[in-house]
């Protein structure tokens, strides 16, 4: 029994320790299970945030992107998975209504495709949209979708505004060249008409300048030329200013004489300042090389329009011009003793249209452009121009100009008169200044005397007089009196300085007391010669310029069509001076006709047709494209030379008269030695087929 009991207890005991090892076993399980929930409870949270999270930045992207008017589609081939309410917008329908669909705008117009880095391209079409058209810039890019599908996603902005602004700038554009073809086309018109009475007017005159003339009557046609051309030029002008603001002006840069420019410029304008009572001088410095490289013909309208509104402004006293090398740059000075210009308008007047009022109510005529041309044609020449002014005290414009001297080029010669002394009388403000300065380049000594009492003064001095000049702006009777004080102190070389209108009016210098004259604007020339013509080492005379040799070519036969009788005279007294036979017709009509009936061999040959552009009937154009046509039928070689003569000057004209067979075009008006280059070039060709 107590075997049995105590065998009892034991396994009691061992059950008991198998029951808690089973139950720690479980416990412990249990515990491992628990934190096992922990733990995926936990990741389990974490995981809901983040899904939180980016729902929420799915939200803030949609909403962005929503918010940038972006149209976003995506297609798996033409069918569409995704679409914003953007994109929707334009069918009028939601997104879920395109989804799955394979929804179409319908194309109006696109433009070229343009690739892009990494496979994408962009493009912009025209698309007929539930909101109208309109014009959309797309990217399209590929895209990784589900099932390893590839998706094909474009996104695009609205670009109907851009797309609007550039056709109103293309219009615009249009508009404004039309504008300037309207303006270009006017333009030629007015030049045409102006220089076909201006071919005339110098025509005439060369004629006239081959007729014996005395020496008084050529200064005369010489001037009469000189303004016709200075006339020319102005009709240039108005086309070059237009070609200014279009930016299309060219500059030349050639050899040109500085000191016969500004001679010729200030000789234009002295008539126009001694009608007003005032003087008109001008100086050239030395040292200035006799040739200068630029643009004569754009530095001539700098200065004409710089002295001509000093000339306008000054009532009294005189303008002055003056060109100076300063450093590496030629200085050009215009000088008045005018009102001046307030300091407030020294920069106000360049601008285009801008005038000054001399007192309420009065201004000047013109345009207002002179200035704003000056300064932008030397702009263009890279140079600089400033006003200077004090109110009162006149004004002065100072121009620079890059200019370097003619290869070759030399300074001007001056004579050498050491120990001579010259008196000067005269009031002028500027002339006198001008005189001085040129006459003690020669080593002279020089006295100046703004009043005929000073003059006698100088006269009586210690220091003799060798030669005197007397200025006629002190008056007549004061100047005649002061030659005879001159000539009671034994000096000979007296002279009178004259304008040109006051050398008619006052007869013979030497009936007065004067050995001579000098013509105001005095050139330095002339008084080099004139004063000194006792004076050792005078000036070398210039050489003569000997008539050319009546050329010994052939006859030639020249046909003349023009349909104004001026021009055709002028044309057909010319060719028969330079020995040629002319037959003028008034058409291009009845000029087809002529040179037909030479080339069939109905008429005598001709050697040349010269073909004005504008004429009734039919054109020069029209004429010489049915010449060469008869030419190209008959075979006919070498073909007639036909010259093209229009008073349209422009590179398109000229090229226009080319293409349509001229071999030449000619501008009026027309020089004569142009047209003589023709007639020789033809005359040794015929002398040479003579001969063979």
């Amino acid at each position: 029994m107590m075997l049995s009991f105590w065998m009892w207890f034991t396994v009691g005991l061992a059950g008991l320790a198998l029951l808690g090892g089973a139950g720690l076993l479980v416990q412990r399980r249990l515990e491992r299970s628990r934190r096992r929930i922990a733990s995926l409870l936990q990741e389990t949270e974490t995981l809901n945030d983040r899904l939180w999270s980016l729902a929420d930045s799915e939200q803030r992207y949609r909403s962005l992107v929503e918010g940038q008017g972006d149209f976003i589609v995506r297609r798996d081939g033409a069918r569409i998975v995704y679409a914003n309410a953007a994109f929707a917008a334009l069918f009028g329908a939601s997104e879920a209504d395109l989804e799955g669909s394979e929804a179409q705008l319908p194309q109006l117009a696109a433009r070229a495709v343009r690739p892009l880095d990494g496979g994408a391209r962009s493009f912009d079409e025209c698309l007929a949209t539930h909101l109208g058209e309109r014009w959309i810039a797309w990217v399209e890019t590929a895209v990784p979708g589900p099932q390893g599908r590839t998706l094909i996603q474009r996104v695009g902005r609205d670009i109907s505004a851009r797309i609007a602004d550039e056709d109103a700038l293309v219009e615009a554009r249009a508009r404004a060249e039309a504008a300037n073809e309207a303006k270009s086309r006017f333009l030629a018109t007015v030049s045409h008409e102006f220089r076909t009475p201006l071919n005339g007017i110098l025509g005439m005159s060369d004629l006239l300048a081959d007729t014996g003339l005395d020496a008084e009557q050529s200064t005369y046609v010489q001037a009469l030329r000189i303004s016709g051309e200075a006339l020319l030029a102005l009709v240039d002008d108005i086309l070059d200013f237009a070609k200014v603001e279009a930016g299309r002006l060219e500059l030349v840069e050639e050899p040109f004489d500085i000191v016969q420019l500004v001679e010729t410029v200030s000789e234009l304008m002295a008539p126009r300042a001694q009608a007003k009572g005032i003087e008109l001088a001008a100086y050239i410095a030395p040292e200035l090389p006799a040739q200068l490289v630029g643009d004569r013909d754009r530095l001539r309208q700098v200065l004409l329009n710089l002295v001509g509104n000093a000339v306008k402004f000054t009532d009294a006293g005189g303008v002055g011009l003056s060109v100076r090398r300063v450093r590496n740059t030629v200085e050009i000075v215009v000088a008045d003793t005018g009102p001046g210009i307030p300091a407030d308008r020294l920069e106000v007047i360049f601008g285009e249209f801008e005038q000054l009022e001399r007192e309420a109510g009065a201004r000047h005529a013109g345009t207002g452009l002179g200035l704003a041309i000056v300064r932008r044609l030397v702009g263009l020449m890279g140079g600089e121009v400033r006003a200077e002014s004090r109110l009162g005290e006149g004004a002065s414009f100072r121009v620079t100009l890059p200019l370097v001297a003619a290869p070759g080029a030399e300074a001007v010669p001056i004579p050498q008169w050491p120990g001579q002394h010259v008196l000067l009388a005269s009031p002028a403000p500027f002339a006198a200044r001008f005189l001085w300065e040129s006459i003690r380049e020669t080593g002279a000594t020089v006295s100046v005397a703004a009043t005929a009492e000073a003059a006698r003064t100088i006269l009586g001095g210690d220091v003799p007089v060798t030669a005197v000049l007397i200025d006629h702006a002190l008056g007549d009777d004061t100047a005649k009196e002061l030659a005879a004080n001159v000539a009671a102190a034994g000096i000979r070389d007296c002279l009178i300085l004259l304008s040109s209108l006051a050398r008619r009016q006052f007869g013979p210098p030497q009936t007065a007391g004067f050995s001579g004259f000098l013509i105001k604007p005095v050139r330095a020339r002339s008084l080099y010669e004139r004063l000194g013509v006792r004076f050792p080492q005078a000036l070398p005379a210039a050489s003569q310029a000997r008539p050319a040799a009546r050329s010994r070519r052939p006859p030639l036969n020249v046909l003349v069509a023009e349909d104004n009788e001026i021009n055709a005279l002028l044309l057909t007294r010319t060719l028969e001076r330079l020995g040629s036979s002319v037959i003028w017709v008034r058409d291009g009509r009845e000029a087809l006709q002529r040179i037909e009936a030479s080339l069939t061999g109905a008429a005598a040959p001709l050697d040349l047709a010269l073909l004005d552009i504008r004429m009734p009937a039919m054109t020069g154009l029209d004429c010489a494209r049915a010449v060469r046509v008869i030419e190209a039928g008959l075979r006919r070689k070498p073909r007639l030379p036909l010259v093209a003569v229009t008073a349209n000057v422009s590179v398109a004209d000229r090229e226009a008269a080319l293409e349509a067979g001229m071999d030449d075009c000619l501008a009026k008006p027309l020089e004569r030695a142009a047209l003589l280059r023709w007639l020789d070039h033809l005359g040794s060709r015929a002398s040479r087929s003579r001969s063979a």
